[in-house]
């Protein structure tokens, strides 16, 4: 760094903060460090008693902490992300629309291995509103190496670390199994609560079908929802069926499901509530959803976790299933604060 007088510090970086007091009113930075000096800055200069700063001495090779935000910001936004103004050396990035919010931890931990290189983001497959808050990015000292940022870009890669990705289905038929509900024995309780967790994610119920509990009855249901959807009668994106799903006897839902030709990713997740969740794919990509009946009457449950990636179209594999064990044990607190609690969070 190096000494200037105020007026020849025009266009120069300051190298610290410069603290304002005014007795009563104030006492805090008036020019951070990083701040680019302009002309109309001299008069407060003066008033503050600075007659000299200290600037950033640029030297080749090295990077201003604001240029270098801008180019991590670079490597992490993609469709659907917003990109904030520099704002001390950081840049915050933001949703543009309602979605799924999604990271690549591999690549993300390999440019934050990098020394002097911080990008703080929300759990991926986060589900965010539009103007939600992503990620934050910025480098620790003033000033940082070019060959610290190529070190950083050689490590993003050639996409982009982050991507939001909106939801893309809209419509579902939602199956109710149980000889109990289809003879009037009991109220459904079940299909109101599924209701209101698909609007949240703009999903309408277009068709609403209740089935007693035999196999072939259900595996019947199911297989006139692909024939409407193949002879595209009706539109349907997703299927769900609730009730039966334990391994009772009586319980054919899963094995009606299997029995519709689906592929079934997992019957079981390492969630509790949620543990005998199914989820199941056909050849065409439409999920089929089985249920427990913990969706029911817990707040939050394996449901939660599944529905914005289903929504957004993000086919989920095996594994995605076998990662949730590490968090997927909700606490049960008295007053539910999800998705800000640790459950679902790897």
């Amino acid at each position: 760094m190096k000494q200037l007088r105020v007026e020849d510090a025009i266009g120069q970086v300051l190298c610290h903060d410069l603290t304002r007091i005014v007795p009563g009113e104030m006492k805090g930075p008036q020019f951070r460090k990083g701040h680019i000096i302009q002309e109309a800055d001299i008069p407060m200069l003066r008033a503050m008693g600075k007659d000299h700063v200290f600037v950033w001495e640029k030297q080749p090779g090295m990077v201003h902490e604001n240029e270098a935000a801008e180019r991590l910001a670079a490597l992490c936004t993609n469709t659907h992300i917003r990109t904030g103004p520099v704002s001390e050396g950081k840049i915050e990035l933001f949703a543009e629309q309602d979605g799924v919010f999604c990271a690549d931890v591999a690549r993300l931990n390999q440019v934050n291995g990098v020394p002097d290189i911080v990008i703080a983001a929300r759990h991926s497959y986060s589900a965010v509103k539009a103007g939600d808050k992503l990620a934050a990015m910025k480098v620790i000292p003033l000033v940082v190496s070019e060959a610290t940022l190529a070190q950083a870009e050689v490590a993003a890669g050639s996409r982009p670390i982050f991507e939001l990705l909106p939801y893309i289905l809209k419509t579902a038929w939602v199956i109710t199994t149980g000889s109990e509900i289809a003879g009037g024995l009991i109220k459904d309780s079940f299909t109101p609560v599924i209701r209101k967790k698909l609007r949240a994610y703009g999903i309408e119920v277009i068709r609403h079908v209740v089935v007693g509990d035999g196999l072939d009855a259900v595996a019947g249901v199911i297989r006139e929802a692909l024939i409407k959807k193949v002879e595209k009668v009706e539109k349907i994106d997703m299927i769900l069926c609730t009730g039966g799903m334990s391994v009772d006897p009586d319980d054919n839902t899963p094995g009606a499901i299997k029995e519709s030709g689906a592929q079934i990713v997992t019957y079981g997740a390492p969630t509790v509530p949620g543990a005998m969740f199914l989820l199941g794919y056909y050849a065409e990509g439409l999920p089929i959803l089985g249920l427990p009946g913990c969706v029911m009457y817990m707040q939050t449950t394996i449901f939660d976790l599944v529905l914005p990636r289903i929504a957004a179209g993000i086919r989920m594999s095996k594994q995605d299933f076998t990662v949730l064990g590490n968090g997927g044990l909700c606490l049960g607190c008295k007053e539910c604060h999800y998705p800000v609690c640790p459950f679902g969070k790897a």
